[in-house]
């Protein structure tokens, strides 16, 4: 028995007349089909080169198949389950070893100057996707615990940062800063949600400040990215030029946009448009109105996301809820504010949009759990 606690455990509940909330079904599937759409768009020119326009919508779609199976999994899998420790455990477990192998010379994939990759034959992931999810399930049960006391900083509160602080460390060597930020800034949102006092989560936030800024300012080449996203067109011919060419994309798409697929900023000018910079090829193709029927898009998701994790009695189930909107909403804060210039470049994806089957199956994972609580409160 791999999980001796979990004998004789209710695996799967009964899911006869409980149905999803069905507007935040409707709006996250808005979402993923938008998505598709954009990345169509984004990705036919670069992916004709290598062969095929569509092999990034085919891979795109290989990983929605995957993650639906997911989806249905978690939306029938009792949650319950996941509350107990060895569920949490293991998959902290999983990823704190996956993790630990990207950072290890001729295992972890290095690509443009970043080992954040695994490979298994001829399919590729990043782990730090696993990992942001483990750990939202790690402190919702924690969080949730009755014997944890959060308004006391020394043995309630900072405790709780040692789990996150190390999955920073080891992010942070791929090197991945805003991804390791946004662990973080994911655990500091689930304490303040849980309870804890607003001083002690400002400290914390100045001392992860002064970690990043740091990180930041260590390396020539990081100083370098800083001091670009300020003014990118000043060093439009080395750091600034992805920057630049964004803002370009957003001021040629205007209020209405260039029309679908007929950006240029895609014809090999925008580094990576089907991934880290997609919200650019939005903004150029779409127009203004159209960046802002895609933020519309998920305001609408996480609104509805929140409503259910605030309406939810359970703690942990709550706190779950609340874990996983916030990890995507604070994901897609920081692509966006970086696609328009307001923080320094660095690699996010944008979910649900972005290219990426791993990333796209793991956060539909996700959302099948809010589906899965969703359902129980609809059952009521």
């Amino acid at each position: 028995m791999i999980f001796p606690s979990l004998s004789g455990a209710k695996v799967f509940r009964n899911t006869r007349g409980k149905r999803p909330d069905k507007r935040l079904l409707i709006s996250f599937l808005s979402l993923i089909l938008t998505g598709l759409v954009v990345l169509y768009a984004a990705s036919y020119y670069n992916s004709a080169i290598k062969g095929s326009s569509f092999s990034d919508i085919i891979s795109q779609l290989f990983g929605i198949g995957i993650g639906l199976v997911i989806m249905l999994f978690m939306w029938k899998l009792d949650i319950s389950i996941l509350s107990k420790p060895v569920m949490s455990g293991s998959l902290l477990l999983v990823s704190f070893v996956l993790l630990t192998l990207v950072a290890i010379p001729g295992i972890g994939v290095y690509i443009n100057g970043s080992r954040r990759w695994l490979r298994l034959g001829p399919v590729s992931f990043q782990p730090s996707e696993l990992a942001k999810y483990s750990l939202v399930l790690f402190m919702a049960r924690v969080l949730s615990s009755p014997k944890r006391d959060i308004t006391d900083f020394l043995k309630g509160l900072l405790p709780l940062f040692v789990i996150p602080g190390a999955m920073f460390l080891l992010i942070l060597m791929q090197p991945n800063l805003s991804t390791a930020g946004s662990i973080i800034i994911t655990s500091a949102v689930m304490t303040m949600i849980a309870g804890a006092r607003w001083l002690h989560l400002i400290l914390i936030g100045v001392s992860g400040l002064a970690v990043g800024a740091y990180y930041a300012l260590s390396e020539p080449y990081r100083r370098a990215r800083m001091i670009s996203f300020i003014d990118p067109f000043q060093y439009f011919s080395n750091e600034g030029y992805q920057l630049a060419q964004s803002l370009m994309a957003f001021g040629s798409g205007g209020l209405f946009g260039m029309g679908l697929g007929r950006g240029k900023q895609k014809l090999s000018f925008l580094p990576y448009p089907e991934s880290d910079f997609i919200f650019a090829i939005v903004g150029e193709d779409m127009g203004f109105f159209g960046c802002l029927f895609v933020i519309s898009l998920f305001m609408t998701f996480l609104f509805l996301g929140l409503r259910i994790a605030i309406r939810e009695k359970d703690r942990f189930r709550s706190l779950l809820c609340a874990g996983i909107v916030s990890t995507i909403g604070i994901q897609t804060i920081l692509n966006i504010a970086v696609v328009i210039g307001v923080m320094p470049t660095t690699g996010l994806p944008l979910p649900f949009f972005s290219a990426g089957g791993t990333s796209v199956s793991i956060v539909m994972g996700a959302v099948g759990i809010i589906l899965n609580i969703s359902s129980e409160q609809t059952a009521l």
